[in-house]
């Protein structure tokens, strides 16, 4: 077999993109480059710290951040990013990377990721691109929806007094004189029951605006957190019009007071009690307001099929709030690409 020739290369693409390849758009829309100032502030060191100019030159900011939205996108290990971008001319092409290039390896991946956790600088990533898309016209409009999402972790096989001591803030005597296994086990992440099942991991608490659906702010918590407890730090004061909505677990007097002492609208479901059903009025109510408050589940649905499902690979709070801030942060992206193909289209 021959080697690939620059023609050869062209043609290949020519016929990727006679499918459709969809990184193509995706590369092209979003403005990288304005992510730059907070990716080297985390991940560049300065000039006058380093000792020498010798060795490896560090990685392009804007390429690996590519990577990450790319491992985001299709949900893949730092193995599988590895392996998917030397094995698929779309995520070379994506990252403008030649087949004679050098690919960032599972472990530089991990180690750009772990940079983000450590500096928290995922929220300011999100930020930015939310002031960006809110500066080309995508205003928060017309009302809020809030919502809450499971996402599960690998299960952790703790005795139940085990579980007790971590859920009490602490670290069980056995785990602090191994190492290895300490860092293995997640001391942030718990259990919580939906539906009648058992779940474990975080949530992804969200505020979509109504108009364009975009995740406008965002909370990250253990998965035993109620939904109702971050909708105070949810709330977006920017949002053009007054009303929110949610479903029935937000409801409660004190939140109904807070929201009208606020100056919002609240459409969040009613709720019936034992020996207090709802009455028609609201249960027609509920029905008239779930045709709103379903496109958040519309996020979710993507994040769950399109993203190739919400289940993280992490361990802790500080790499947990990395990959579900990413996921958001990738949705928003892929949302705005939805807009502008739809805008290109004719007629």
């Amino acid at each position: 077999m021959g080697q690939m020739g620059f023609f050869d290369l062209g043609e290949r693409y020519a016929g990727l993109d006679k499918f459709g390849d969809p990184l193509v758009l995706l590369k092209k829309t979003i403005p990288w480059e304005a992510f730059q100032p907070e990716l080297q502030a985390v991940w560049r060191m300065p000039p006058e710290e380093r000792k020498s100019n010798a060795g490896r030159k560090p990685w392009d900011e804007i390429l690996m951040f590519r990577v990450l939205a790319l491992q985001q996108l299709y949900n893949l290990s730092d193995d599988q990013i590895e392996y998917q971008i030397r094995d698929r001319l779309s995520f070379m092409r994506f990252l403008d990377l030649g087949v004679e290039d050098r690919v960032p390896d599972a472990k530089t991946v991990w180690h750009y990721r772990e940079k983000l956790a450590q500096a928290g600088m995922v929220r300011s990533l999100f930020d930015r691109f939310d002031a960006y898309l809110r500066d080309n016209g995508y205003l928060a409009m017309g009302g809020q929806i809030v919502d809450a999402s499971i996402v599960p972790v690998p299960r952790q096989r703790n005795t139940r007094e085990e579980n007790e001591t971590v859920k009490a803030g602490e670290s069980p005597k056995d785990w602090e004189g191994d190492l290895h296994k300490k860092r293995q086990k997640d001391m942030d992440a718990r259990w919580t029951k939906k539906h009648g099942k058992s779940h474990y991991g975080y949530k992804n608490h969200v505020n979509v605006d109504r108009r364009h659906k975009f995740v406008r702010d965002y909370e990250v918590t253990n998965a035993s957190v109620h939904d109702s407890q971050t909708l105070d730090d949810l709330i977006d004061a920017d949002n053009t019009a007054s009303s929110v909505w949610g479903d029935s677990a937000y409801r409660s007097a004190g939140t109904e007071r807070s929201l009208d002492e606020r100056g919002y609208r609240s459409r969040i479901h009613h709720k019936g009690k034992r020996g207090k059903p709802l009455t028609a009025r609201q249960i027609k109510a509920n029905k008239t307001r779930s045709k709103v408050r379903v496109r958040v589940e519309h996020v979710f649905g993507f994040q769950e099929r399109s993203q190739g499902g919400k289940f993280i690979r992490t361990i802790g709070m500080a790499r947990a709030k990395v990959k579900i801030g990413m996921m958001n942060l990738v949705y928003n992206m892929s949302r705005l690409v939805q807009f502008d193909r739809s805008a290109a289209a004719p007629g």
